[in-house]
């Protein structure tokens, strides 16, 4: 069976990693510019000040997503290239650049998905607070008029936040990932509630200023729960351990999921944090759950769960020497499966993965390719898993392969290499995996080659 005929085949990237001129044609800093000033901060001092030069070389980069057959391209806005303090004075070269970007995207025939937060957060923003600061959903809903009225009269497809676990929790918890912030748990909730607010008042800015209809969803992390096995009781066990809460962790999905899809926020929450609740003002739940057209999630991995005697939810342990990416991430394909279905059943609205994908220890071989099997392999697994969600009625609407290009992987720098095509950063030139060639034939193909 192939996929659904409208089905969208997609690869993603996002500003930071991939566009490089931090300094050009007023762009303004950002909180990730900061990060890879601080020693130690990124793996061997590398920085995003060219990564991949997709600014420079974006004609180059959509011939190739051509080439591909690409159907969809999701990249990110850089804020800060748009408005150099985060709010204020537009910077007109900035909007330029998105505006040749979406134009080249279209004459290829590619359908541009546009993200307008993946983590770039600019720098005056910060320092007057970030997320923790509520004008921030103001700042924020600005800033998306500002794209909005440039770009929607042929941009249709949106996404507000990109996994907001990993900018908040990462970033601001676990201090990995910019702004390199350790707060506790107060903050960490209030940094959440605003940035939930600033998703609601970005659709709604884009509801009042769009140009034709807009399709409009978000890009959580989907973290997914697997059943051991297909019996009832596991599946019911799985199911109830992806929409709960351990107290103190942030990496979950309810917390950033029911508030945007059902309207508040869940009681397994409200309960464990009770004594740590950010200042909810009256209108803020209906601000953060205006109707969206789809469920985004970043699926990569999912930990398998099963009942236990009691009924009971239990983790299921690894077993010894389990595979794992060259990042150390475990392989599970089925999480590609089981995390649409739940997300399905809980919020009913069509799927669409908006990133998956593998860190592959690549490299230029003696005869000048790049072979990457193992990610074939992955993505041949995870792919089929997902035509199977679509087999048992979930509305499966697209897939974006993370990602097109080799980029700076945040704090990771340059030593994480997920792209389908190479890059090698001391010349920039492009080069097509296995795995490029591998996915071009599964686009033309519509999946039916799986």
């Amino acid at each position: 069976m192939s996929f659904p005929a409208d089905f969208v085949w997609g690869a993603a990237t996002a500003s930071y990693q991939i566009e490089g001129a931090t300094r050009e044609d007023g762009r303004g800093l950002t909180v990730w510019d900061m990060a890879c000033r601080k020693p130690g901060a990124i793996w061997s001092g590398n920085t995003g000040d060219e990564a991949c030069d997709h600014y420079h070389r974006y004609k180059e980069d959509v011939a190739h997503m051509q080439a591909l057959g690409l159907g969809g391209y999701r990249f990110s806005i850089a804020w800060s290239r748009i408005l150099p303090a985060g709010t204020g004075a537009v910077n007109e070269k900035g909007l330029d650049f998105y505006d040749r970007l979406v134009d080249e995207l279209l004459a290829a025939g590619i359908t541009p998905y546009t993200t307008l937060f993946h983590w770039d957060m600019p720098y005056e923003v910060f320092c007057r607070g970030g997320w923790l600061n509520r004008d921030v959903a103001d700042w924020f809903a600005d800033y998306t008029k500002i794209v909005v009225d440039r770009l929607s009269d042929r941009v249709q497809h949106w996404m507000t936040l990109n996994e907001p676990q990993c900018f908040v929790g990462l970033g601001m918890r676990d201090g990995i990932h910019a702004p390199l912030l350790k707060l506790d748990m107060p903050e960490i909730l209030r940094a959440a509630h605003h940035a939930l607010l600033a998703h609601g008042r970005a659709v709604q800015a884009i509801r009042a200023n769009t140009k034709q209809p807009a399709t409009i969803g978000y890009a959580p992390v989907g973290v997914t729960r697997m059943p051991l096995t297909e019996s009832a009781a596991d599946i019911e066990a799985a199911r109830k351990f992806m929409f709960s809460i351990e107290k103190g962790n942030y990496w979950n999905n309810i917390w950033w999921m029911d508030p945007v899809f059902l309207g508040h926020y869940p009681e397994d929450g409200l309960e464990k944090y009770a004594k740590m609740l950010p200042p909810i003002q009256e209108g803020d739940m209906a601000i953060i759950s205006q109707p969206l057209d789809f469920c985004g999630a970043n699926i990569y991995a999912g930990d398998e769960i099963k009942a236990g005697p009691n009924g009971e939810v239990q983790r299921v342990e690894m077993p010894i020497g389990y595979p794992t990416t060259a990042i150390r991430w475990q392989v599970s394909p089925e999480a590609l499966y089981w995390g649409p279905r739940f997300l399905y059943e809980r919020y009913k609205l069509p799927i669409i993965v908006t990133e998956n994908g593998m860190s592959n220890a690549d490299v230029i071989s003696l005869d000048g390719k790049v072979h990457d099997p193992q990610r074939i392999d992955y993505l041949q697994r995870y792919l089929r898993a997902f035509r199977r969600a679509g087999e048992d009625g979930v509305p499966i609407k697209g897939y974006f392969q993370w990602s097109l290009l080799d980029n700076f992987e945040w704090a990771e720098g340059y030593k994480e290499r997920f792209g389908i095509i190479y890059t090698d950063y001391p010349t920039q030139r492009r080069i097509w995996k296995d795995s490029a060639y591998w996915y071009q034939s599964v686009v033309k193909a519509n999946g039916e080659n799986l």
